[in-house]
């Protein structure tokens, strides 16, 4: 299999999950299976099967996370010599060059993506056209409103 970039931050985010779904979550999901067991029939019983549902799921989230932390690509942006290249994990201010809007996004890994917290997954548009370009760079990204000239104003290595 393939590597997958992650951030630091967003690795320990999810070892946090994963510790909290096999120590909390998972003993949880195995009392109420027991439980809803000693209501008597399993056919119509649905506590039992909203448990066992509950079970499937944890026990998949639990096999999703172990396989992205295994493949996993930790990349440390902080660790690294700020160069004023764009590369994955920074911190980049652009300017919109037509309304002169300023906005900063984090480039990090698909999973950490959340566009409301800034953070911009590394495979979308804005970050591909980002990746590789250097502080005072123009570059045309395609968005969906249309070709968006940015000005990279800020590169950070934090």
């Amino acid at each position: 299999m393939s590597q997958y970039p992650m951030t630091a931050e967003g690795a320990e985010k999810l070892r946090e999950e994963l510790h909290h779904l096999k120590s909390v979550r998972r003993p949880q999901i195995i009392e109420a299976i027991a439980e809803a067991r000693e209501h008597g029939d399993l056919k119509e019983n649905a506590e039992y099967h909203a448990a066992r549902e509950q079970q499937s799921f944890c026990e998949g989230r639990i096999q999703d996370i172990e396989g992205k932390l295994s493949n996993a690509q930790i990349i440390d942006v902080t660790k690294m010599q700020n160069t004023g290249k764009v590369i994955f994990g920074t911190t980049v201010t652009i300017l919109n060059v037509q309304n002169d809007e300023e906005t900063t996004y984090r480039i990090v890994g698909d999973d950490e993506a959340d566009i409301k917290a800034n953070r911009i997954s590394v495979n979308s548009p804005i970050a591909r056209g980002l990746i590789g370009k250097m502080i005072d760079d123009v570059v045309n990204i395609q968005t969906p409103a249309g070709t968006v000239e940015f000005e990279i104003i800020e590169v950070e290595y934090i």
